[in-house]
């Protein structure tokens, strides 16, 4: 287990590594108090069944090589053709822990976007997410919304980027709208939606990764935008993710492939798991978390048997079920509970965590969307993840993307965040507090809208920060996000994209557009 984790507790933290003494810009979240759940016998109790699990009945590897890597490293393989089954040790898994970083520099296009994720610093960052096929226009007649599926596109990913570049409280990227032009093929497709992301949006880029082939070409594309070999180590732009366990205990093939290619390349990884309680999980909320912790850890192990010291994600997705379709469900007091309790357990073992907020099973943007969203924005982000994704935009559970709701959703973000901020009731304060109410009560007025310090203008707001008299909150989103499209772009250096187009192949011409 981590050095500073050993007996289960944080530590005390800074945001800079004992070699990086001075303060570097990045973005700011928001610093909570984190919500517990679990005690630390009931943290140790899942600990322990997470291992036994990973023992008896232990992983079904459908990948040869990671399974030859945990043979290697002393896991007990027993063959069963085309499905050995993998038991891992403790020892195995402590081994892991030990070399996996806890604190982790994802880059950005603009140095002052860049993230620091601190496994023991609860300061939580909200990020988009989940690659949609569908996209929802909205338009009005006669003063009633009218709601259009379109197809996902390059134009449109590249106007998601745009839009969520203006977004105050979206701190990272994750591609939220998957590109389906007829141009588009497997072996072009990661280099395009990451370019058409990092060409519109200057905040940090995260995406799955399609093939395996397109890998070097996506991280040539992200070294020559970070300016070179080094500069992308030590501040990657982009990062992946990669969902290798199927659940329950299942090592995924080609996923598996993916984890190693990048794990090797020492890019940042999410390390993601996605158990339905009731279907693929416990519906308990004990079961689900010893299973999904299982799976993470596994996957964890197998990142840092492949490159010890690589920078890795928890990245948990505990989701339930809903029993009458058997759809995931986002918006369910069980969904909070589990994710609650897997950011207590990645702070346990010193890893950032990568949790989930804001999804809901409406389909267009209404009372039932914005109930079940802010149901998790203001629970899920209390245990204090660092990075907190699908909580951008998203309908219909996680199949459509709206721009509006994503307006929507970062309106209900600065709610949340103003919500979760500490107590500013300290004994520093006690004469500035004296002083000002005492000052105030001496004049004729007696109140307090004349005297300094006054809130932020997002502090300030006393109303619903989202009105329309005539077509309510969705319509200030409509005409908030037509004033957001409206704004200049800020492409890449024309220099830098010269570069891109002669030395990655398959750049479609629609990615290096400086319009949206």
């Amino acid at each position: 287990m981590n050095e500073a984790t050993t007996n289960g507790a944080p530590v005390a933290t800074s945001q800079t590594s004992p070699a990086d003494t001075t303060p570097r810009p990045q973005r700011e979240g928001v610093l909570v108090t984190p919500q517990e759940r679990l005690s630390k016998s009931q943290v140790a109790l899942v600990d322990g069944v997470s291992r036994e699990l990973l023992e008896e009945p232990g992983l079904l590897c459908y990948n040869a090589a990671a399974t030859e890597i945990f043979r290697r490293a002393g896991a007990t393989v027993e063959d069963g053709g085309d499905c050995p089954r993998v038991r891992l040790s403790s020892a195995l898994v402590d081994q892991a822990l030990k070399t996996a970083p806890s604190r982790i520099v994802l880059g950005a296009r603009d140095p002052g976007n860049r993230l620091v994720l601190d496994a023991y610093e609860p300061r939580v960052r909200f990020v988009s997410g989940s690659e949609t096929n569908v996209w929802l226009d909205v338009e009005w007649d006669d003063g009633v919304p009218t709601f259009t599926r379109q197809p996902g596109s390059i134009e449109r990913l590249c106007r998601a980027a745009h839009l969520c570049e203006h977004l105050d409280n979206l701190d990272s990227f994750i591609r939220c709208v998957n590109i389906q032009d007829a141009e588009v093929t497997e072996g072009n497709k990661d280099v395009n939606k990451f370019l058409a992301s990092l060409n519109n949006i200057t905040k940090h880029v995260q995406a799955g990764l399609t093939s395996l082939e397109a890998l070097d070409d996506v991280v040539r594309l992200a070294q020559i935008i970070a300016g070179g070999e080094r500069a992308f180590a030590e501040e990657p732009p982009i990062s992946f993710i990669a969902c290798v366990i199927k659940s329950p205990l299942q090592v995924v093939g080609d996923t598996a492939d993916k984890l190693i290619a990048v794990s090797q390349r020492r890019v940042p990884l999410v390390i993601s798991s996605c158990p339905m309680g009731g279907a693929t999980g416990p519906f308990d909320e004990f079961g689900m978390v010893a299973q999904i912790n299982a799976e993470l850890l596994a996957g964890v192990t197998l990142n840092q048997l492949v490159a010890p010291g690589a920078p890795v994600l928890y990245g948990s997705v505990p989701v339930r079920t809903r029993l009458d379709n058997l759809n995931d469900m986002y918006g369910a007091p069980e969904f909070v509970h589990y994710n609650l309790d897997c950011t207590q357990m990645a702070r346990y073992y010193g890893l950032p965590c990568y949790s989930t907020a804001g999804v809901g099973d409406a389909s267009v943007p209404g009372i039932q969307a914005t109930v079940e969203k802010m149901l998790t924005f203001l629970t899920v982000p209390a245990g204090g993840a660092q990075y907190i994704h699908y909580a951008f935009g998203l309908l219909e559970r996680t199949n459509v993307f709206c721009p509006e709701q994503a307006v929507m959703d970062d309106a209900h973000i600065g709610i949340a965040k103003r919500w979760l901020r500490d107590t500013t009731v300290e004994a520093g304060r006690r004469d500035e507090v004296l002083s000002t109410i005492r000052e105030v009560m001496k004049t004729d007025h007696r109140t307090f809208m004349y005297h300094l310090p006054l809130p932020s203008k997002g502090e300030a707001y006393a109303h619903y920060p989202l009105e329309d008299d005539e077509r309510g909150a969705l319509g200030a989103a409509h005409e908030r996000y037509k004033e957001i499209l409206d704004l200049p772009s800020k492409p890449l250096p024309e220099a830098v994209r010269q570069e891109i187009q002669e030395r990655v192949p398959g750049i479609l011409p629609a990615t290096l557009s400086d319009e949206v």
